[in-house]
């Protein structure tokens, strides 16, 4: 799958500097799951695992349903408030790579979709 989406500099640093995230997936009859996540980012792909993976509800559900959105976010600031992040929208499917989480399968989000706020 050739990405449909380019990140901006600014996005890649962002996304490169933040820990965690949150994933939304929901099965093929639309029960939602929200997740926090460790992921890696190469500049195109998202790759998501973890210790279980396969017996997540991430994963059960992106097998039926290969659909997700991604948030990444936090406070620069909260004197004054000032949130930033980036929400990613995409496609999954899966790939052995070596990662995070060792050499293992991975979930790998193909953005479709994103949208950025307070990363200027």
């Amino acid at each position: 799958m050739d990405p449909e989406i380019q990140f901006t500099q600014v996005e890649i640093d962002y996304i490169k500097s933040q820990p965690l995230g949150r994933i939304g997936t929901a099965s093929p009859n639309g029960r939602p799951d929200v997740a926090a996540i460790g992921y890696d980012f190469d500049g195109t792909y998202f790759y998501i695992s973890g210790r279980r993976n396969e017996s997540t509800l991430k994963y059960k559900f992106t097998k039926k349903n290969p659909r997700a959105s991604l948030v990444i976010d936090d406070l620069a600031t909260r004197s004054p408030w000032r949130p930033r992040g980036i929400k990613i929208f995409g496609t999954v499917d899966f790939v052995t790579r070596a990662g995070y989480a060792g050499e293992k399968g991975y979930m790998r989000i193909t953005p479709t979709r994103k949208r950025s706020w307070g990363l200027e």
